[in-house]
């Protein structure tokens, strides 16, 4: 495969993002091509030891800062490392697209610049994967869509579905709506409205879902509007950085909790792997014509590769395809 990797994309750009895209060439076999400024990128490239053609530079004079509107980066954007790659996808000169960057940002340009939607898609979804209970869920919309209509809810429950059966090897992936209660009463109008088109629908719809719920094993994928969703995903990381801090000041209160701290020590990395994002690495923004994969802007190296790996499966499992079939089965 080529996967194009944004050079630019990190807080700490392009170290993290070269080095991540290094271990992805050497470690996958394929050819991930960096996207970004070349002259920056060719001084990073030094203090790797890269497999011949293993690595390739996609020019790219300017990058996209975290903090820019993506309408101020619809109006100049086409020499941006996020514009060049996504462009190279519609072209077909790469198979998927992989960044760190301004999330807002790459869904502006993916939706109305370059990719466009698939064919019959509303509106296209981010989404976030959770490592839980040994298993991933997948979290859709958090962030693309903060005023959402009923009839656009069974779309977003099709393309989680979908990349959940073929990326997360679910082969039946159990459908959840998030609300404030398991209830059919329960919800807003835009809840309810929902759960009625879900259960009419053929998907393994389970019903609503409270957030307390979200830490068990009841769903494979959470549908949300995106407004609500951003929230969720915002306290779930804030909430496991605030545990993570409380625990190590708790274990350095005393010298016999130190001691037993140090004892737990084994038991704690088991956890951190568990919920660490850099063992996902990034989630897909689905309904737009290509595999893009989005990660966060402090991922590591490691994370930086395991997104790639989320890319590759994506085009290995045609992705893509499924949803523009399901899509258009769901139109008749």
């Amino acid at each position: 495969m080529r996967i194009a990797l944004d050079a630019m994309g990190t807080d700490s750009r392009p170290v993290n993002d070269i080095a991540g895209g290094v271990l992805a060439a050497n470690e996958f076999g394929d050819t991930i091509v960096l996207v970004g400024d070349e002259a920056r990128i060719n001084r990073e490239l030094q203090n790797h030891q890269v497999n011949d053609g293993a690595v390739e530079i996609l020019h790219a004079p300017a990058d996209i800062a975290m903090d820019e509107k993506p309408t101020d980066v619809l109006k100049a954007s086409p020499t941006s490392s996020i514009y060049i790659a996504l462009d190279a996808v519609k072209r077909g000169e790469v198979d998927a697209f992989v960044t760190m960057g301004n999330t807002g940002a790459v869904h502006a340009i993916a939706t109305l610049k370059t990719l466009r939607r698939i064919p019959g898609v509303k509106r296209p979804v981010l989404s976030a994967l959770f490592p839980i209970n040994q298993h991933r869920m997948i979290f859709l919309d958090v962030g693309a869509n903060a005023d959402v209509r009923a009839e656009w809810v069974p779309q977003f429950a099709i393309m989680g579905s979908i990349y959940a059966q073929r990326v997360l090897d679910c082969p039946q992936p159990r459908i959840a709506l998030l609300s404030n209660g398991a209830e059919d009463t329960k919800g807003n109008l835009l809840i309810r409205e929902s759960a009625e088109l879900l259960r009419h629908s053929n998907l393994n719809f389970v019903g609503n879902v409270e957030p307390v719920e979200l830490m068990g094993p009841v769903a494979d994928v959470v549908v949300m509007d995106g407004f609500v969703g951003n929230i969720v995903l915002k306290m779930f990381e804030a909430t496991a950085h605030y545990v993570a801090t409380l625990i190590r000041q708790e274990f350095r209160n005393d010298l016999l909790s130190t001691l037993g701290g140090a004892l737990a020590q084994p038991a704690f990395k088991r956890i951190r792997r568990q919920v660490d994002t850099s063992e996902i690495g990034g989630a897909p923004l689905l309904g737009v014509n290509g595999v893009v994969i989005i990660g966060h802007g402090q991922n590591s190296p490691i994370g930086i590769k395991n997104a790639i790996q989320q890319a590759r499966a994506a085009v290995r499992e045609d992705v893509i395809g499924a949803i523009r079939s399901g899509i258009a089965r769901q139109a008749r």
